[in-house]
């Protein structure tokens, strides 16, 4: 059954380049290859949800500038639906220049996040949340997903629809700590540190200070650690040949959201490494979606 998805946080425009390796000081390189996307945790979760059988909506800062036709065109071939929160803005949107290095698929990433286009609370649609089956906030426009979490959470407000909260935690940003309180699933990378944690240990009792049911730590090509209602765990995650890391996280989170609908949380942890490890494999952040098909929520390869 086809499920809708709100998807908070960070769009920019990605100029992805393949190369052997980063430029040094004064260095100019030839890239072997390059491809230009939408970009952006949320919204790299946002096109995953959708290329998996759903509806994504995407909630973020676009803006008008002749540069968001780019982005606007990507997400059209995947029937993404932009809400924009400043569709008057004039100036160009975030710009991600990132360098793929060949052989390793490590990355390395120069940009602007939305720091500088944070959105004013009050320009959020009043039927956000309407027939929205989970949420995922990335961090990057705080204050407006306060608002969409709190939402989700109030059965007044929200036709006694208590909406599953996922946050991205790619890296700790300050305000992250009030949005947590409404948190369902939280899903990090091993760089996301909240104040005065230094280790794995410390980061899953702060959380669960905040009485999240489900907890999970990404590791890479490590196995994912989890809390599943206080049940600790390993998911081993698939080995791959790497050829790009980029969006990985981002992919893994939106495959998250699709199978959380329909399973536990370590069979969705689980089945969200399966993909996000498949699109490991190519290069960029769409490329993969081509060599790949999904038939009745199980990933087989294309021969």
């Amino acid at each position: 059954m086809t499920k809708s998805a709100l998807f908070v946080g960070l769009i920019t425009l990605d100029l992805i380049y393949l190369a052997e390796s980063p430029p040094q000081n004064n260095q100019k390189l030839v890239a072997n290859d390059y491809t230009v996307a939408a970009g952006g945790p949320a919204t790299n979760a946002s096109v995953t949800f959708s290329y998996l059988g759903n509806k994504s909506q995407l909630l973020g800062v676009l803006g008008s500038h002749s540069m968001t036709q780019l982005i606007t065109t990507d997400l059209a071939n995947y029937q993404i639906r932009i809400i924009d929160l400043d569709p008057n803005k004039q100036t160009s949107p975030p710009v991600s220049s990132i360098i793929v290095t060949q052989g390793t698929g490590e990355r390395a990433v120069i940009s602007i996040n939305a720091v500088k286009t944070q959105a004013d609370i009050n320009s959020i649609p009043d039927d956000i949340l309407d027939n929205i089956d989970i949420i995922l906030i990335d961090g990057h426009q705080m204050a407006v997903s306060k608002i969409i979490a709190e939402t989700a959470k109030n059965k007044n407000k929200n036709k006694n629809k208590n909406i599953p909260v996922v946050i991205d935690g790619g890296s700790w940003k300050a305000g992250f700590e009030e949005i947590l309180p409404f948190v369902d699933y939280a899903i990090c990378s091993a760089n996301f540190y909240p104040p005065n944690c230094k280790n794995q240990a410390d980061i899953f009792n702060y959380l669960q200070g905040f009485n999240i049911p489900y907890i999970a730590i990404t590791h890479g090509e490590k196995p994912i650690e989890y809390l599943s209602n206080k049940e600790k765990g390993l998911i081993n995650v698939p080995k791959i040949k790497t050829i790009d890391t980029l969006g990985a996280g981002d992919i893994f989170h939106g495959a998250f959201c699709h199978y959380i609908l329909q399973n536990n949380f370590p069979q969705s942890l689980e089945l969200a490494s399966n993909i996000a490890a498949e699109a490991c494999k190519y290069f960029g952040s769409r490329r993969w979606m081509k060599k790949l098909s999904i038939v009745n929520c199980q990933l087989s390869i294309d021969q």
